[in-house]
């Protein structure tokens, strides 16, 4: 049973480790970052913390730089605490793409100048910004918000994308920019993320015409809003859309200065059925085989990294080597062992490679991920976790 090419080169270069492992291809990293790259058209592309989890792929990202041709720069993270975190190991363009209420974190942030300097906060509703004034505690402290206005599309009672920002009008959008202004805050961007463009595979027609029509209605409303945000803020520093899966939806706006993404960079499983790019999966893990209840079911150690989002199969990972590996109905994949069929060939120690679901979640389940190169050479580096850091 001879792996195929990228798994071939992990399960070489890690064969004396012990699983369960974490490992990733360095090539198919690099051919995915440079896809982004390219599909972004020249826009900058903002690396999604949350979806890579690892400080090591993120340098390796950001360190490709931004050129004349576009590139990666900055950082959308999913946690204050993370920002801050980053911004002190280095980071110096963090946009927080969700609101916080941890106080002690922004009490830290208004404490220093390079954290404020830094770091975006993310903002929808004049409750955080009343918290966040009280957190800081002074008033000669001007924080640099973005405002997170709603991009999901609304067909008469239908809400199609996912449940974010209660701001949606321009009116809306511009009253909180004022409320946000007169406290002191200092406005520079506005994000919209359609996630039911981003986040949603090409799976049938029904779906690619919802995704057609979603993105004629935000480019227009955000155009309205962004004029209306304008006329309270003057110029803004950042008009940040998209996600990996919508990229070229984001960028034929002009309005828009830069795009998110991450998910592109492992390809998770739930990325493969996207018609506006090729999947090139790079990040996987891989078990060992504990028992055989029968001849054609194998046991192994284990597996049960269940995605989030509505559970069902789509969130479960997937064996992909050897081939012909299923996980198992009425178990599925457990917590200490996952049990699959077709597996007539595998024997007691004989090695799994599954891929996982979503992206940067499978890093909060190893403290540490193997980098294979293109000539076999393996670089062992921390996950957050691995670096004794949980920020949710």
């Amino acid at each position: 049973m001879t792996p195929t090419s990228p798994i071939l080169a992990l399960h070489t270069a890690t064969a004396e480790l012990d699983p369960p492992l974490a490992a990733l291809d360095l090539t198919s990293l690099r051919a995915n970052a440079a896809d982004l790259v390219r599909r972004a058209g020249g826009v900058p592309v903002r690396v999604a913390s949350k979806s890579v989890r690892c400080r090591a792929v993120l340098e390796q990202v950001l360190g490709t730089g931004l050129t004349a041709d576009g590139g990666f720069a900055g950082i959308m993270s999913y946690s204050l605490a993370e920002a801050i975190w980053l911004v002190r190991l280095g980071a110096r363009d963090v946009l927080l793409g969700y609101p916080t209420v941890d106080r002690a974190g922004l009490a830290e942030l208004a404490a220093e100048d390079i954290l404020r300097q830094s770091i975006t906060l993310m903002v929808d509703d004049l409750a955080q910004l009343e918290l966040i004034r009280a957190a800081i505690g002074s008033d000669l402290v001007h924080p640099r918000v973005c405002l997170d206005v709603d991009a999901s599309l609304r067909i008469g009672p239908l809400h199609l994308g996912v449940r974010r920002s209660p701001i949606r009008t321009p009116d809306q959008a511009a009253e909180l920019a004022r409320a946000a202004v007169a406290r002191g805050f200092e406005v520079v961007g506005v994000m919209t993320y359609e996630a039911q463009i981003a986040g949603l595979p090409d799976s049938n027609i029904a779906v690619r015409l919802v995704k057609k029509a979603s993105a004629a209605e935000i480019a227009k409303r955000r155009r309205r809003v962004l004029e209306a945000v304008r006329s309270v803020t003057g110029k803004l520093e950042i008009v940040n859309s998209g996600g990996s899966g919508s990229i070229e939806v984001s960028v034929a706006d002009p309005d828009v200065t830069e795009v998110t993404a991450g998910s592109g960079l492992y390809v998770p499983t739930l990325f493969d059925h996207y018609r506006s790019f090729t999947p090139r999966p790079a990040l996987y893990f891989a078990t060992s085989v504990l028992r055989k209840p029968t001849a054609s079911i194998a046991t192994v150690f284990a597996g049960g990294y269940i995605a989030s989002g509505p559970t069902g199969s789509t969130r479960v990972p997937k064996p992909v080597w050897p081939s012909g590996l299923r996980l198992i109905g009425t178990e599925g994949a457990g917590e200490v062992q996952t049990p699959l069929s077709g597996a007539s060939r595998l024997r007691i120690g004989d090695r799994v490679w599954f891929r996982h679901a979503k992206a940067g979640e499978l890093c909060e389940r190893f403290d540490r991920i193997h980098l294979v190169d293109g000539d076999g050479s393996r670089t062992t580096v921390p996950t957050y976790r691995g670096e004794g850091n949980c920020f949710g």
